[in-house]
């Protein structure tokens, strides 16, 4: 049998970096059950540190399961319905928060806009699954006021990054599944530098299905109003 030994090696060299770096009661907390304070959403990419984005250096903090393109549902016979990997948490460990975070350059997204725009699928079927489902959320958003159609298209992506952030969210909030004590926010974690001049930060775009920069950033900490930000609907802080 051939294999590809270095990157098994990698593999293996890395797992027992990890073993050697915990701590004895590293897992004591969580040996027999698991109660996240919030579910993550995140695209599947390798540039979205699932859990590093957030700082956390313990098991059982955050629950993050990640598709393309950071969707809240599945297809289930042509029905849409809220994906089992946001449902278990929140009605099996307690969990009463969610985070959509979509990120800068979102190849799903960018996928997504070619089929709206006449492309043909990227393909394999696989993908293409998450791509279609995707593909509505794009074109409602070109018809959008917010987009800004005529911008270059890397803008364009963004833009649509940010309203699928806040399209799966009003899902989320809507749908009856989702316990009213659950919050809903969206975040779009920026590596490019798009929304800002601190690659890794998550922006917060909504909370709760609210969109505007000024209401949004009340609802924050002191001292975190400069991660309010969208390419949407504008505002700015000095904060």
């Amino acid at each position: 049998m051939e294999i590809d030994r270095e990157t098994l090696e990698r593999l293996l060299a890395g797992n027992r970096r990890h073993v050697e770096s915990l701590p004895d009661d590293y897992f004591a907390d969580v040996q027999t059950g698991q109660h996240p304070t919030v579910v993550a959403v995140c695209c599947s990419d390798s540039r979205v540190a699932n859990e590093g984005m957030w700082g956390v250096d313990r098991p059982g903090t955050v629950f993050t399961p990640s598709n393309i393109g950071n969707q809240v549902w599945d297809d289930d016979d042509g029905d849409r319905i809220i994906d089992g990997g946001v449902l278990y948490p929140i009605h099996h460990t307690g969990t009463d928060a969610v985070a959509v975070v979509g990120h800068t350059g979102c190849g799903a997204v960018t996928a997504a806009y070619g089929v709206a725009t006449g492309a043909d699928p990227p393909g394999p079927r696989g993908v293409d699954k998450w791509v279609d489902m995707l593909v509505p959320v794009v074109e409602e958003g070109l018809e959008s006021d917010p987009i800004d159609r005529d911008a270059d298209k890397a803008l364009v992506i963004n833009q649509l990054v940010e309203y699928n952030v806040g399209y799966q969210a009003r899902l989320l909030r809507a749908a009856d599944d989702v316990p009213d004590r659950v919050d809903v926010y969206g975040f779009v974690y920026d590596f490019q530098g798009i929304y800002g001049d601190r690659p890794g930060r998550t922006y917060l775009v909504t909370v709760d299905g609210e969109t505007d920069p000024d209401t949004l950033r009340e609802l924050v900490p002191a001292g975190y109003a400069s991660t309010v930000k969208s390419l949407l609907y504008g505002g700015e802080s000095d904060d």
